[in-house]
């Protein structure tokens, strides 16, 4: 028997890469690979790569070159790059590292066992395209192993929104939602194997609209009182959201499904009408404020996050005060925050860019009451009780780290529990980023 060979993937960007990158080790395992977590003894490197945060094309050829000496030791090593870089780069890639044996775009890493076999015969493998076949009905079935008790579980892809800043609809293409009998079986597969929380993924993933097995489109809503179906799936969530496709039934079932999270991601980018309508958003700051009044109608305690883009192209003091001011009104759990960064071949590409250090400011200013607000509903949860699915051994002797319902990460000293034990605890203090608590 041949012994295995061995796979090193490098994950960037969101959770829907973390999902691609388990499909492409399983796909490959098919061609004899097992995972390792270090570069030095593999036999091939992938690097699954994200092409929206700043000169990310840039950070994966520095990467590349850190592995110029491990091919000239090895040469018989193969290294890839996956991902929406492979897709808006292609040849540019293998062009400019003549070291990678192969470039694969998101939407054809089910071709990449036939693309390996061609690497081993010293062949360049090349595939960006955007093929007809559906990606996930090519895949083979996911492996049995047991698994941790969170699992992401990719039901939409693509968007057909074009903000002006973002490149995913040219590198993911257009929206694709999967057919509910599909996931249904790949969500009861995971549960079989251990898993309780299953996080929905999808660019635009509250456009979702697949084929049920009457024929008839299903909206998120409808696939979500699906899964609310299946034993042994304790919790559900989602991301990442448009607020143009936050309909009645799913505003609804925040409040209804008790099985639905009540955590929300759902980017607003900017506070200003004008900075919106310049990136293309469709709503204005008051339809987004009127539409989280609307959610939290039905769920009270829901913790929102969102999405912020700082120094925007023409983005002046006056339009950032007015983010400032939607925050002071939302007061986020979370948010995430960027400055703006071009990204070549989108409409905003060609507009004149913000000052730099006066973007940079910004962006502290708006840091800064992110945090604080992140901080002060942390330390409101101090007193409360929440159930705790644990996930992990803390670093300590006895601890154990786990997410509540709201996404915070709590640890347990001294806990009795095991990974996937859905618990009951009261929480006794707020620290930094993590609450720590106590079996109820």
């Amino acid at each position: 028997m041949s012994e295995a060979k061995k796979l090193y993937i490098k994950t960037y960007g969101c959770q829907m890469n973390v999902y691609d990158s388990e499909r492409m080790a399983e796909a490959l395992g098919g061609a004899g690979y097992v995972e390792t977590k270090t570069p030095d003894d593999a036999d091939m490197i992938l690097l699954n790569t994200c092409h929206i945060r700043e000169k990310a094309a840039e950070k994966v050829y520095s990467e590349l070159g850190r592995f110029k000496g491990l091919k000239a030791e090895k040469p018989d090593l193969k290294i890839g790059v996956a991902g929406c870089v492979a897709q808006a780069e292609g040849e540019e890639i293998m062009r400019r590292q003549p070291l990678v044996d192969l470039v694969v775009g998101p939407q054809s890493y089910h071709r990449l066992p036939e693309m390996e076999a061609k690497t081993q015969e010293g062949v360049k493998a090349l595939d960006t395209e955007f093929p007809e076949e559906d990606k996930f009905e090519r895949l083979k079935s996911r492996p049995k192993a047991k698994r941790g008790p969170t699992a992401f579980l990719t039901v939409q892809e693509g968007c057909d929104k074009f903000c002006a800043f973002c490149v995913v609809p040219y590198t993911r293409g257009a929206e694709v939602s999967r057919p509910v009998d599909r996931i249904l079986t790949e969500a009861r597969d995971l549960v079989e194997r251990g898993v309780r929380e299953i996080t929905l993924l999808g660019q635009n993933v509250n456009a979702y609209h697949g084929a049920g097995s009457d024929g008839s489109d299903k909206t998120l809503a409808q696939l979500i009182w699906e899964l609310d179906k299946i034993d042994g799936l304790e919790r559900i969530r989602f991301t990442t959201s448009h607020p143009n496709d936050m309909d009645d039934a799913l505003i609804e079932a925040h409040g209804t499904c008790n099985k639905l999270m009540p955590y929300l991601h759902l980017p607003v980018q900017s506070g200003s009408d004008k900075i919106l309508k310049r990136m293309n958003r469709s709503h204005t700051a008051e339809s987004y404020l009127r539409l989280i009044e609307r959610i939290r109608e039905a769920r009270p305690d829901i913790l929102m996050s969102g999405d912020f883009i700082v120094g925007f192209p023409e983005e002046t003091e006056e339009d950032f005060q007015a983010t400032l001011d939607l925050v002071e009104e939302v007061r986020y759990g979370y948010a995430y925050s960027f400055k703006y960064s071009t990204r070549p071949g989108t409409p905003a590409a060609e507009r004149p860019l913000v000052d730099e250090d006066e973007a940079s400011e910004r962006l502290q200013r708006l840091q800064a009451l992110i945090t604080r607000d992140q901080r002060a509903i942390q330390d409101e949860m101090v007193g409360r009780e929440v159930k705790v699915l644990f996930e992990k051994p803390g670093r300590f002797e006895g601890q154990m780290v786990g997410k509540s319902e709201y996404l915070h990460a709590v640890h347990v000293d001294k806990a009795n529990a095991a990974a996937g034990d859905l618990c009951a605890v009261r929480i006794v203090e707020s620290g930094t980023n993590s609450l720590k608590g106590i079996l109820a």
